[in-house]
Protein backbone atom coordinates (compact mmCIF):
# COMPACT_ATOMS: atom_id res chain seq x y z
CA UNK A 1 0.00 0.00 0.00
CA UNK A 2 1.32 3.45 -0.76
CA UNK A 3 2.81 5.25 1.74
CA UNK A 4 2.31 9.43 2.26
CA UNK A 5 4.11 11.41 5.04
CA UNK A 6 2.28 14.26 5.99
CA UNK A 7 5.12 17.34 7.04
CA UNK A 8 3.04 19.55 8.85
CA UNK A 9 2.99 21.57 12.39
CA UNK A 10 -0.84 22.79 12.02
CA UNK A 11 -2.68 19.89 13.74
CA UNK A 12 -5.84 20.63 12.08
CA UNK A 13 -4.26 20.71 8.24
CA UNK A 14 -2.54 17.28 9.29
CA UNK A 15 -5.93 15.64 10.31
CA UNK A 16 -7.86 16.88 7.25
CA UNK A 17 -5.01 15.54 4.94
CA UNK A 18 -4.38 12.29 6.41
CA UNK A 19 -8.41 11.48 6.72
CA UNK A 20 -8.56 12.33 2.95
CA UNK A 21 -5.74 10.08 2.19
CA UNK A 22 -6.74 7.70 4.13
CA UNK A 23 -10.39 7.66 3.07
CA UNK A 24 -8.48 7.51 -0.25
CA UNK A 25 -6.97 3.92 0.34
CA UNK A 26 -3.19 5.39 1.54
CA UNK A 27 -1.73 4.90 4.47
CA UNK A 28 0.05 8.15 6.13
CA UNK A 29 2.56 8.88 8.24
CA UNK A 30 2.96 12.21 10.51
CA UNK A 31 5.82 14.59 11.50
CA UNK A 32 4.86 17.61 13.16
CA UNK A 33 7.99 19.93 11.76
CA UNK A 34 10.61 19.94 9.34
CA UNK A 35 13.11 18.71 11.18
CA UNK A 36 11.24 15.61 12.27
CA UNK A 37 10.03 14.95 8.38
CA UNK A 38 13.23 14.83 7.59
CA UNK A 39 14.39 11.80 10.42
CA UNK A 40 11.17 10.44 9.30
CA UNK A 41 11.74 10.11 5.73
CA UNK A 42 15.43 8.95 6.17
CA UNK A 43 13.50 6.10 8.25
CA UNK A 44 10.25 5.09 7.28
CA UNK A 45 11.27 5.86 3.01
CA UNK A 46 7.37 7.05 2.49
CA UNK A 47 6.36 7.29 -0.93
CA UNK A 48 5.54 10.53 -1.28
CA UNK A 49 5.81 13.39 0.94
CA UNK A 50 3.57 16.37 1.77
CA UNK A 51 5.02 19.47 2.96
CA UNK A 52 3.86 22.63 4.57
CA UNK A 53 6.09 25.68 4.10
CA UNK A 54 5.61 27.72 7.38
CA UNK A 55 7.09 25.36 10.58
CA UNK A 56 8.80 26.46 13.58
CA UNK A 57 12.86 26.12 13.12
CA UNK A 58 13.48 24.38 10.01
CA UNK A 59 10.88 25.51 6.87
CA UNK A 60 9.18 23.45 4.30
CA UNK A 61 11.98 24.75 1.46
CA UNK A 62 15.24 23.40 3.59
CA UNK A 63 13.58 20.12 4.74
CA UNK A 64 12.69 19.73 0.55
CA UNK A 65 15.91 20.82 -0.55
CA UNK A 66 17.90 19.05 2.18
CA UNK A 67 15.45 15.90 1.20
CA UNK A 68 16.00 15.97 -2.54
CA UNK A 69 19.56 16.86 -2.51
CA UNK A 70 20.23 13.67 -0.38
CA UNK A 71 20.99 10.12 -2.17
CA UNK A 72 19.04 8.19 0.28
CA UNK A 73 16.03 10.33 -0.23
CA UNK A 74 15.73 12.04 -3.37
CA UNK A 75 13.98 9.66 -4.93
CA UNK A 76 10.71 10.59 -2.66
CA UNK A 77 8.93 13.34 -4.24
CA UNK A 78 7.60 16.75 -2.72
CA UNK A 79 4.38 17.99 -2.89
CA UNK A 80 4.32 21.27 -1.48
CA UNK A 81 1.36 22.20 0.69
CA UNK A 82 1.25 25.66 2.10
CA UNK A 83 -0.52 28.75 2.39
CA UNK A 84 1.44 30.62 0.70
CA UNK A 85 0.48 31.62 -2.48
CA UNK A 86 2.79 33.73 -3.91
CA UNK A 87 3.82 33.12 -7.58
CA UNK A 88 7.75 33.61 -6.03
CA UNK A 89 6.70 30.91 -3.11
CA UNK A 90 5.76 28.31 -6.05
CA UNK A 91 9.02 29.07 -8.17
CA UNK A 92 11.46 28.21 -5.18
CA UNK A 93 9.34 25.85 -3.87
CA UNK A 94 10.06 24.35 -7.02
CA UNK A 95 13.59 25.22 -7.18
CA UNK A 96 13.76 23.44 -3.77
CA UNK A 97 13.42 20.55 -5.61
CA UNK A 98 9.59 19.64 -4.89
CA UNK A 99 7.74 18.25 -7.52
CA UNK A 100 4.60 20.31 -7.37
CA UNK A 101 3.00 23.31 -5.35
CA UNK A 102 -0.43 23.77 -4.06
CA UNK A 103 -1.78 26.01 -1.93
CA UNK A 104 -4.48 25.21 1.07
CA UNK A 105 -7.21 24.84 1.50
CA UNK A 106 -6.60 22.04 -1.01
CA UNK A 107 -9.56 20.25 -3.15
CA UNK A 108 -9.24 16.33 -2.59
CA UNK A 109 -9.45 15.82 -6.32
CA UNK A 110 -7.03 18.18 -6.89
CA UNK A 111 -4.53 16.60 -4.81
CA UNK A 112 -5.30 13.40 -5.40
CA UNK A 113 -4.57 13.97 -9.46
CA UNK A 114 -1.01 16.14 -8.16
CA UNK A 115 -0.15 12.36 -6.14
CA UNK A 116 -1.11 10.25 -8.49
CA UNK A 117 1.05 12.43 -11.22
CA UNK A 118 3.61 12.18 -8.83
CA UNK A 119 3.75 8.58 -7.80
CA UNK A 120 3.92 7.87 -11.89
CA UNK A 121 6.31 9.76 -12.79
Amino acid sequence: MTQIMIVDDSPTDTHLLKKMLEKNGFNTLTASNAGEGIEVARREHPDLILMDVVMPGLNGFQATRELTSDPDTSGIPVIIVTRKDQQVDRVWGIRQGARDYVTKPVKESTLLTLINEALAA
